[in-house]
């Protein structure tokens, strides 16, 4: 075993629907057999992960009789109980069932939300159940293609409907749960709503219970549409809201890749790592990703050691920024530990605006400094390229 080999303490885990990924597109049939929930909670045990989670029907095929569900909650209760795995999320899929297709929380028809609410609630009572503190909200369908078809502020009354009817459902079963949104820009609809991190934050505002409502981020999610994902996650703590993490890999500009962690962005995806780590954030490095369609079961299971291998890897990378003197004191010549310095030391008060109003600078001076970012990035370069 070496520091890049996966424990349970790492505290990673992947979604039933990332290893059972089957390998379909919108161009193409499936390239491999899915994979039975009770294997893949054997086999990432095995691989040194602590958890899994899953969407409802990932776990229960949709409409499933009762008999049936608790035949298969049982076998995979007693897989977590032989392997000690955790189900620390979970999630409800209202995207794959054609009813869906204009919407769940915000379909036009009544019946349709209604139903999208209640299939929540069932979803909500099965992770709970698994022993799940964190409930996922993805909107995969609340959008539109046709703009006519829907009035936008109405969608998000009734988009704020739902998440609060999901919150007064957890509070009145007593759940030691939260929820979590997940924005994402585009796709499968052609615009959706609660489209980035900044939309949703602003959405928890409005809601009946703000304070059990945070956000989900995944990386593709903020990558796809050009933004830098570690701004976002950054912003998401500030805010004391970052309930859980969506960890992959993506191209910018291109449709949802879902690569494994690390496979693209490489500088992105160590800062995001730098992060969490810095922050010493208690949350699960979740892996909402999948293996390559051109890959077999062995391909799987080394597409979940790899996503893990290489969050261990930029881990230790980060450790060793932390540690270099050399970085260490381009970021004093860059006055980044400045940053932390109050603009105003007295407040907010009528002495500190006067101070403020009578600051005379070197204008000249601040004018010719120079900050050093070329060195202190070309470190970090050297850092991730292997050579300090």
């Amino acid at each position: 075993m070496n520091a890049y080999t996966p424990r349970p303490d790492h505290r990673f885990t992947f979604g039933l629907w990332t290893v059972g990924n089957t390998g379909r597109d919108p161009f193409g049939f499936e390239t491999r057999a899915a994979l039975d929930p009770v294997r893949s909670v054997h086999k990432l045990a095995e691989l040194g992960a602590y958890g899994v989670n899953f969407h409802d029907d990932d776990l229960v095929p949709f409409g499933s009789p009762a008999a049936e569900r608790e035949r298969i909650v049982k076998q995979f209760r007693a897989a977590l109980d032989d392997t000690g795995m955790k189900v620390p999320m979970a999630t409800c899929n209202l995207f794959s069932q054609p009813l869906f297709k204009d919407g769940a929380f915000i379909a036009n028809d009544p019946a349709v939300r209604r139903f999208s609410v209640k299939k929540t609630f069932d979803a909500i009572d099965l992770g709970a159940e698994l022993g799940a503190e964190v409930y996922v909200m993805w909107g995969g369908r609340e959008g539109m293609e046709a703009e006519a078809a829907k009035h936008v502020g109405t969608a998000l009354d009734r988009y704020a409907e739902a998440v609060n009817l999901a919150c007064a459902h957890v509070r009145e079963r007593g759940y030691q749960m939260v929820l979590a949104l997940e924005p994402k820009p585009n796709e499968p609809r052609g615009d959706m709503l609660l489209p980035t991190v900044g939309h949703a934050l602003a959405f928890i505002n409005e809601l009946e219970w703000p304070e059990m409502v945070g956000l989900n981020p995944e990386f593709a999610h903020e990558t796809m549409s050009g933004l830098n994902f570690t701004h976002a996650v950054a912003q998401t703590m500030w805010h004391g809201k970052l309930f859980h993490i969506d960890l992959n890999a993506q191209r910018i500009g291109k449709y949802d890749q879902d690569f494994r962690f690390g496979s693209e962005g490489i500088r992105d995806a160590f800062y995001l790592v730098k992060l969490l780590e810095d922050s010493q954030w208690s949350g699960m490095r979740h892996f909402d990703a999948h293996a390559y369609r051109t890959e077999d079961e062995a391909g799987v299971w080394q597409f979940a050691s790899g996503c893990m291998r290489n969050y261990l890897i930029l881990a230790e990378k980060a450790e060793r920024f932390r540690n270099d003197a050399e970085i260490t004191a381009a970021l004093e010549a860059a006055m980044a530990p400045q940053l932390s310095v109050p603009t105003s030391p007295g407040g907010l008060g009528a002495d500190a605006l006067a101070t403020i109003r009578a600051t005379s600078p070197d204008i000249a001076a601040m004018t010719s400094r120079g900050y050093g970012h070329e060195r202190l990035d070309q470190l970090v370069t050297e850092l991730l390229l292997g050579v300090r």
